[in-house]
């Protein structure tokens, strides 16, 4: 699999559509696969009304297209909830693709410069600020004035991550937090205390070997060489990845990178997590279902909070799972931010913008679409969903409320969006001139987070004004 492919493809097709069109407009991906793309089709079971408007006989046909990444229960319930959409509102015609994590900015870097980019599309906080700065999203202040997007029930901290340049460009679909996932009954059998909630990285090793020496699998899974785990070293240092301008490296010492990858090299030798070729052939990209944890093969996991819904469900109901913040620095403070696990927005190329803003709305505000949808984008931003869901959660969506309601006591606050440049530094110099280098041998940790540290510096410096 190659590793380095996707990022060159995507600045290519991006400077290829500022050249077509100058108004319109992580992770390396696996081979991309053919995307689903398909009608939804209206069900025949009648839907009860909810707070959504009902179509006037003065509506003219709507056709809306739609795109998102995630995992198949995912797909499963946004396709669900799509078609009660469709069922009442049957002047609008819904149409929808998903693709993987992976493949999923290339496939709208493509659109993009196709100037073919659908209604209405899901972002990602890492995203926003360059899909504003080229004019591909679309503002949506004006429709929450006029009413179209209700967000009376929320609050300026669930809304304001979807702000770029004071304009809200992007509606939240669920607050969450890095975390990890661990196997309790895993963690009974070997005779492993569970981690108390301000465990540190050093707590965090000795854990993964002592259930590797007992259970014989790996302590950990997959995902600790990415670029989320990097700025969390930081965070918990009182500093971030980038600095506050987008302009360059945003910490003093490159110490703690260093050791983070000294104890990944110390862990792979001992067989106490996925090494990273495994890592690379097995895990990458893919979605979460097919986590270690999922399988047994390996006795913790890291994930996005929200995504406890999706692992739970692939790894069976009578799995106990619990959901942790991320390690911290020694003495350090809290790694966690909570952030919105991703948002809806609506393309400037939209020829329908205002129904688009009245789906993204209902999937907002409307209770039973959020029924279907089971919070599996992470807490909704609608008090008034929250309270109506809570009574039938179920145990991994119960853990999920939870986990958030905890970690916000002691969160950080949200870093700044990822500035542009972002997923050159993903693609191009994280993975494969610190990771894979590192974890292959072939240069030191200190080589690693000096490459680091100048390659960043190099891309930021084009962000300066």
């Amino acid at each position: 699999m190659n590793r380095n492919r996707w990022p060159i493809v995507l600045s290519v097709v991006l400077v290829l559509s500022l050249a077509l069109s100058a108004c319109a407009p992580a992770a390396t991906p696996t081979p991309q696969p053919k995307p689903t793309t398909a009608a939804a089709q209206p069900t025949s079971a009648p839907a009860q009304p909810t707070t959504a408007p009902a179509p006037t006989q003065a509506q003219q046909p709507v056709e809306l297209r739609i795109v998102w990444w995630g995992s198949q229960d995912r797909h499963d319930r946004t396709i669900k909830a799509i078609n009660l959409y469709m069922q009442q509102h049957p002047n609008v015609k819904i149409t929808y693709e998903f693709v993987s994590w992976a493949d999923y900015w290339t496939k709208l870097a493509t659109q993009a410069a196709g100037n073919n980019l659908p209604d209405i599309m899901q972002q990602d906080y890492a995203y926003i600020v360059e899909y504003t700065n080229r004019n591909l999203i679309l503002p949506l202040d004006d429709y929450v004035k006029d009413g179209t997007i209700n967000l009376n029930d929320t609050t300026p901290a669930e809304v304001n991550g979807g702000r770029v340049n004071g304009k809200l460009v992007a509606i939240n679909l669920g607050s969450n937090s890095q975390c990890w996932v661990i196997d309790v009954d895993a963690f009974n059998k070997a005779g492993v205390p569970i981690p108390a909630n301000d465990w540190t990285w050093a707590d965090m090793e000795r854990t993964a070997m002592q259930l590797h020496e007992k259970l014989g699998i790996y302590g950990m899974g997959a995902g600790l060489w990415d670029e989320q785990i990097w700025g969390s070293l930081y965070l918990s240092n009182g500093e971030w990845r980038y600095n506050a301008d987008g302009t360059g490296i945003g910490y003093a010492s490159d110490q703690p990178y260093v050791d983070h990858l000294k104890m990944l090299l110390r862990l792979q030798k001992a067989g106490a997590i996925v090494p990273r070729a495994e890592d690379v052939a097995n895990y990458f990209g893919k979605s979460v279902e097919a986590q270690a944890i999922v399988s047994r093969k390996a006795a913790m996991g890291y994930i996005m909070s929200n995504q406890i819904v999706a692992v739970q469900k692939a790894a069976g109901e009578d799995r106990n799972l619990k959901l942790l913040p991320l390690p911290r620095l020694t003495g350090g403070k809290s790694a966690n931010y909570i952030k919105p696990s991703q948002f809806w927005s609506i393309a400037t190329t939209s020829k329908h913008p205002k129904e688009a803003a009245q789906f993204i709305d209902w999937f907002t505000n409307s209770i039973e679409a959020n029924q279907i949808l089971g919070a599996e984008r992470g807490v909704p931003i609608s008090s008034k969903v929250r309270d109506a869901l809570k009574p039938t959660l179920s145990k991994a969506q119960a853990e999920m409320f939870d986990y958030v309601a905890q970690v916000s006591k002691t969160a950080q606050p949200i870093p700044p969006a990822d500035p542009p440049g972002h997923s050159d530094i993903v693609g191009n110099v994280l993975y494969s001139e610190v990771a894979d280098p590192v974890a292959y041998g072939q240069i030191t940790p200190e080589q690693g987070a000096a490459i680091m540290r100048q390659e960043v510096n190099t891309i930021l410096a084009k962000n300066k004004k």
